[in-house]
């Protein structure tokens, strides 16, 4: 284990000293994320997945501005039977800023809005079909990492989101959260492409 660390410090220092990666005023990229999750407890089950794409134009050597658009899907099982479903798709803008630490790696901090739509199919309870929409804001500190001159690997962590969506039933009332996510399930990967 020790001879691992030893050798990933060696690699990531050499290349460190080689002039690969950052951003600089005018630089356009294009970052995508990808999630799959599938966990059971007891007898309840839950599959789904999502797809972010995103542009972003660098508008400084430190400022980056961008939109962005989801779309994810969620089935619950329970005792092998469907019990719900989500489909949900999300288009947004973001600002971030970027704080140099290293030829490779950066520090971000970034701000998003997202408008939300979501068709929720709910058999357990007998709601039947219905929407929600709204819009989410969230802050969330970020690192990324150049391999090459052009690609880059991001993490965030999804630290302070507010979000404020509506269901389309008669006179139904505004469902408001506001979350805090420190745990791993929080971290979100993204690959980075700068043009």
């Amino acid at each position: 284990m020790f001879a691992a660390v030893a050798l990933l410090g060696a690699v990531v220092y050499a290349q460190e000293n080689e002039s690969t990666g950052g951003y600089s005023n005018g630089d356009v990229f294009i970052s995508g994320a990808a999630s799959y999750v599938s966990e059971s407890i007891d007898d309840v089950s839950e599959n789904g997945f999502s797809v972010m794409p995103r542009l972003g134009f660098f508008v400084s050597d430190n400022i980056a501005l961008g939109a962005e658009v989801g779309y994810g899907f969620v089935q619950t099982k329970f005792d092998g039977d469907e019990v719900g479903k989500t489909d949900s798709f999300s288009v947004g803008a973001f600002g971030r800023y970027y704080a140099t630490v290293g030829n490779q790696f950066s520090l971000f901090g970034e701000l998003g809005f997202d408008y939300v739509s979501s068709e929720e199919i709910d058999f357990e309870f007998d709601l039947g079909e219905y929407k929600l929409t709204g819009f989410e804001i969230a802050v969330a500190p970020g690192i990324s990492y150049f391999v090459s001159d052009n690609f880059a690997i991001e993490a965030t962590v999804g630290l302070l989101s507010y979000s404020s969506l509506k269901p389309d039933f008669r006179e139904a009332e505004a469902l408001n959260t506001f979350a805090t996510g420190l745990g791993f399930n929080d971290i979100n990967f993204a690959l980075n492409y700068k043009f």
